[in-house]
């Protein structure tokens, strides 16, 4: 029973992180349909400048501002020097994001090294609680914590305030949206920063959850977020944290019982959900 607790919090632990990076990515091709696969990217480069600011302020919450920050400003250059000139084609923003993807890695390696660098859990989320054989890390309890939190504060702009009206509504119909006065591209220059926020903040989360960082970690985690907004759903934030939980689990529990699965097991969960439910698990409602 004990086995089988910890299993689930390392999974449930795992899935967060996973869904920081991809509820970014849901607000980004799910809702805007933009093929952003410079956002595992953004992830990287939140990991390496949070723990930069982290390491030059002594302040893990510095540190995640600064990642946060970091995100946001280079969201607003993707979208306005990137992404902006080929809305509406795909085949265009997969070929122009790949390639900014490969700059962001370079670029890292650049600023701060090709080698990687080590992470340090702060000391009041160092160690573990106890319950009776049951060892709860703190890191893995705050990671679950905040992924929960981050869902319900954008589970209710989206659904509860205007500006999460004014997104969906644009989704539907961005010229209507035009012709009420509202400027949809700054909107939407809004929400491809908001994701690219989130993409950072998972990164430096990850960074301290792994205990290393390299420039390559971008592209690893940029295919798994891919999985989970084809699993969850194209546009459906509960969908992306369902998958996202899922995909945690099932590799938690592989990893110890099939090894040799652990690695495929993600694909294998994909392609199952395309064959017999092509637009996911979950389906953003009109």
């Amino acid at each position: 029973m004990e086995l089988i607790i910890n299993l689930t919090i390392n999974g449930l632990a795992t899935g967060m992180l996973i869904f920081l990076l991809a509820s970014g990515l849901t607000l980004i091709f799910g809702l805007m349909s933009v093929l952003n696969f410079a956002h595992g990217g953004l992830f990287a480069w939140g990991a390496f400048s949070g723990i930069w600011f982290y390491g030059l302020s002594g302040s893990f919450i510095i540190g995640i501002l600064g990642a946060i920050l970091t995100g946001a400003v280079l969201g607003f250059i993707t979208e306005k020097l990137i992404i902006r000139p080929v809305y509406g084609n795909h085949v265009q923003q997969i070929l122009i994001t790949l390639g900014f993807m490969l700059v962001l890695s370079e670029m890292l390696k650049v600023v701060w090294g090709p080698n990687q660098i080590a992470a340090k859990v702060p000391t009041y989320l160092a160690g573990s609680w106890e319950f009776g054989d049951v060892l709860v890390i703190k890191y893995r309890f705050f990671i679950i914590i905040i992924g929960f939190l981050i869902f319900g504060i954008f589970q209710y702009i989206l659904k509860r305030t205007k500006i999460g009206l004014i997104v969906r509504a644009g989704v539907l119909n961005k010229d209507m949206v035009q012709a009420l006065g509202i400027n949809i591209n700054r909107v939407f220059l809004l929400v491809f920063m908001t994701g690219s926020a989130l993409a950072a903040l998972g990164g430096v989360l990850f960074a301290l959850y792994s205990g290393v960082i390299y420039a390559e970690m971008g592209m690893e985690f940029a295919i798994l977020a891919f999985i989970v907004v084809v699993i969850g759903g194209m546009g459906s934030f509960p969908g992306s944290l369902f998958a996202a939980i899922l995909v945690g689990l099932t590799g938690s529990y592989m990893a110890y019982y099939v090894p040799v699965l652990s690695l495929a097991v993600n694909m294998i969960l994909m392609a199952i959900v395309l064959i017999f439910r092509p637009q996911g698990l979950f389906t953003a409602k009109e």
